[in-house]
């Protein structure tokens, strides 16, 4: 989604990595093109998955024939519906768009990417769709196990994404009241992923090769108590600041806000360092939503029944973007 280093992508292809993955719009439409030069000729080697961010079904076809051309490919592997978190977005006339790609060859396999996944898991096997790409970490609700295990029993692949549960960036008090970084939680949350039998493949995102190595050591490891203990404190640590994707505050601010969205962008900003990405989706809220102060608001009536300071990353965001 954010890596703009071509070379970080060969040598990942070198090591063996073999699924991509990238959107029609990551990058203001320049990712697809960015991972084809990377790839050059081990294309063939490998699996790729795109997305569609258009809402019906003529513009995802068309967008569908521009990532094949930017890509260089004559097919996908995986082309999913970007960002569906519920079973109402899924409509009949996008499923019917994906099995148009299918029985033209130029998707082998289909399906959607959510932040919502126990919202669109009945839908999902209901269409018979091909793969999910959910929202999957440590941090996640524990409504999200069943829901995995349900998909898998009917053969739906499971790819995690935003495996890292990243957010605002820690910082605890060191010496002589310096600020010091947390331990290295990273290898730890993808091992926690990877463990668990009915994921079929993660895209952790990797920008650097730094990133790349620790990942790549990571797929020989297993996971530890030592592992488990620095994911309980850092879930301690980013309490206050992590949505977990759970679906309680949905509807509840009475400014019709999308908290769960406005959560995820300050998330872009403060834990994965992309102040443009979380700009770029702030943007695209209705403008009567760009416009609310949370600060207008003596109280707020959303409570997150997971510890988030709601109205404060709210207000980060607005702070942030507006």
């Amino acid at each position: 989604m954010i890596t703009s280093d071509s070379s970080v992508i060969t040598r990942a292809a070198d090591m063996g990595i073999n699924y991509f993955d990238t959107s029609r719009g990551y990058s203001g439409g320049q990712n697809e093109r960015m991972l084809a030069a990377g790839l050059g000729a081990k294309r063939k080697d490998v699996f790729i998955s795109s997305k569609c961010e258009a809402t019906d079904r003529a513009g995802c076809l068309a967008q569908l024939e521009t990532s094949l051309k930017e890509l260089n490919t004559d097919h996908l592997d995986v082309w999913l519906l970007h960002k569906y978190d519920t079973a109402a977005q899924i409509s009949d006339e996008l499923v019917d768009a994906l099995r148009t790609a299918k029985q033209q060859g130029k998707a082998r396999f289909v399906g959607v990417s959510t932040h919502d996944l126990p919202a669109v898991v009945d839908r999902t096997i209901q269409c018979k769709l091909d793969v999910m790409q959910t929202l999957y970490s440590f941090a996640s609700p524990a409504t999200y196990g069943p829901a995995i295990e349900k998909l898998h029993k009917a053969g739906v692949g499971l790819v995690a994404m935003k495996v890292m549960a990243k957010t605002a960036p820690a910082r605890q008090p060191g010496p002589a009241g310096a600020l010091a970084k947390s331990p290295n939680f990273a290898p730890a949350a993808l091992k926690w992923v990877i463990k668990n039998p009915f994921i079929d493949t993660t895209v952790p995102s990797m920008t650097d090769t730094d990133q790349l190595e620790q990942n790549f050591q990571v797929m020989a490891e297993k996971f530890t108590d030592a592992d488990a203990k620095l994911l309980t404190a850092r879930l301690e640590e980013i309490t206050p600041y992590y949505c977990r994707s759970c679906g309680e505050c949905k509807g509840k601010c009475p400014k019709g806000l999308p908290v769960h969205d406005m959560v995820r962008f300050v998330m872009y900003a403060d834990g994965y360092g992309q102040f443009g990405l979380g700009r770029e989706h702030f943007l695209r809220m209705a403008a009567e939503h760009q416009a609310v102060r949370c600060g207008d608001c003596s109280s707020c009536a959303v409570r997150c029944p997971h510890g988030v300071e709601v109205p404060q990353r709210l207000m980060r965001a607005q702070e942030l973007f507006a």
